[in-house]
């Protein structure tokens, strides 16, 4: 499937690449020299954990390069009285009697346990694009799902402080 992002997301995923060609691909490399140089590399765990760290920094420049190639490019913008991406939403979820605030982001910044929910999830689904006050059914399973009320939009828009996903 390919990856729903916003400018903002596809700049920082580029920054990173650069900065792993750039800076920590050169430190890699020279701690896989140094370990080599160490002797007998069947026994040298600095060598085995030098290549590992070095092979897992190509494998993110290579994951995040795909990313930015399949993305499709989705707007943060939405109208003045709609949930749209980075906009911080007030839930009442009925079932429970709770009430929760969170973040609408791109799902490559989604972190549920920061409060940052994914427009690819079953709650960002529902809520984006809805107003203030929608009474709103997110599916979690087919046709089972509960019951929320948007209680408050505030149209946050600052996303530098978001990092990316990692895996």
């Amino acid at each position: 499937m390919r990856e729903q992002l916003t400018h903002s997301d596809v700049q920082k995923i580029k920054e990173e690449i650069e900065y792993r060609k750039l800076v920590v691909r050169k430190r890699e490399l020279e701690a896989v020299k140094e370990a080599r140089a160490q002797g007998d590399l069947s026994e040298n765990f600095e060598y085995k954990a030098a290549k590992q760290d070095k092979n897992r920094n190509e494998s993110r420049i290579r994951y995040l390069e795909k990313m930015l190639k399949n993305a499709r490019i989705v707007s943060d913008e939405s109208g003045d009285d709609e949930v749209g991406i980075n906009n911080t939403v007030t839930i009442y979820f009925e079932d429970d009697g709770e009430t929760e605030r969170y973040r609408l982001v791109t799902s490559v910044r989604g972190n549920s346990m920061q409060g940052l929910i994914s427009i690819e999830s079953p709650v960002g689904k529902a809520i984006r694009g809805k107003k203030e006050g929608d009474r709103v059914f997110v599916k979690t399973n087919g046709e089972d799902g509960y019951y929320i009320v948007i209680k408050e939009i505030d149209k946050t828009t600052d996303d530098s402080q978001d990092s990316l996903r990692r895996y």
